[in-house]
């Protein structure tokens, strides 16, 4: 028995990476279907949550998860201190910002910075600390045309239901030759390729799509991003090895988060563990089987 069906015959949605219609059934998670895509190779629900399906993401955050480890704030001063070139307004806009994480650094390294969100929780927590952040989708925040000169989207575009109307939107709010800066997981990662749907990062309805290079860079383009980079970084091994230690049954509780934290934080506490790290990111992204897509356009 086959397992390709054409998404029009079974009213699936298609492809949200390259649109096409031709898509190979993985299996069930979490009561939705997951498919991947025959052209793109970008994975995604077969449909959409419904409003009760949906993910609550005013009670997503609270005080354990609007704080971050040292590691990531040291982090983010490198990415973020590669965004200088692109400096000329000034002005950064982080989209899903949750923790504030990106604005906190972005605004000690001197841009002036601006945020979107739709937790309440997390819009809370940065208005108390004094910045200018908007609630509710991009597209209704109304940003003035080519306003921006970065903009950073860290782990957003897997979540959202239009997410091709939201980079359009982006492409609209950065100035011509201002950068998008995201990460995303990947489609065609290691850890998918073993663990198929037990890898924890499939996680309907809060994941709706993971996308391939090829999907994110399709998308990009037809937003009109005229220069693209993508890498493909990092690993958690210590999934890896609780997928084949842990029956399908027990694996529930498996924590993906706070064991990547664990471990990049071991690395990044010595040399050895740095040098250890950005050889396996280099052979990761030469593969093209890292778990994260790491996203430089510039429009």
């Amino acid at each position: 028995m086959t397992t390709f069906a054409r998404m029009t015959d079974i009213a699936r949605r298609p492809c949200p990476g390259c649109l096409a219609t031709e898509a190979r059934l993985v299996g069930p998670k979490n009561g939705f279907d997951i498919y991947v895509c025959n052209d793109c190779r970008s994975l995604f629900t077969a449909t959409l949550p419904t409003e009760d399906e949906s993910e609550d993401y005013d009670a997503y955050y609270s005080e354990s998860n609007l704080s971050v480890p040292d590691f990531i704030t040291k982090r983010l001063k490198e990415i973020i201190g590669g965004f200088e070139s692109y400096k000329a307004n000034g002005r950064l806009l982080d989209i899903g910002f949750g923790a504030g994480s990106i604005m906190d650094v972005a605004e000690k390294l001197g841009w002036t910075v601006f945020g979107q969100e739709v937790s309440a929780t997390a819009v809370e927590n940065a208005r108390q600390k004094g910045f200018d952040v908007f609630l509710g989708d991009l597209t209704n925040a109304q940003y003035p045309e080519a306003h921006f000169d970065v903009v950073t989207c860290s782990e957003i575009v897997e979540h959202v239901p239009d997410p091709q109307a939201m980079l359009d939107e982006i492409a609209r709010i950065l100035r011509p030759g201002g950068l998008l800066w995201a990460t995303t997981p990947s489609a065609r990662s290691m850890s998918f390729r073993l663990m198929k749907q037990r890898w924890t990062v499939i996680s309907p309805p809060e994941h709706t799509q993971l996308y391939s290079a090829r999907g994110v860079r399709k998308m990009l383009q037809k937003a009109r991003f005229r220069q693209i980079k993508i890498q493909t970084l990092g690993l958690n091994p210590t999934e890896l090895i609780n997928f084949y230690r842990t029956p399908p049954s027990e694996d529930k509780g498996f924590d993906r988060v706070a064991t990547a934290y664990g471990l990049n934080e071991q690395l990044t506490g010595s040399l050895k563990g740095r040098i250890a790290k950005a050889g396996a990111n280099i052979v990761l992204n030469g593969l093209g089987l890292g778990d994260s897509l790491k996203i430089f356009a510039v429009k």
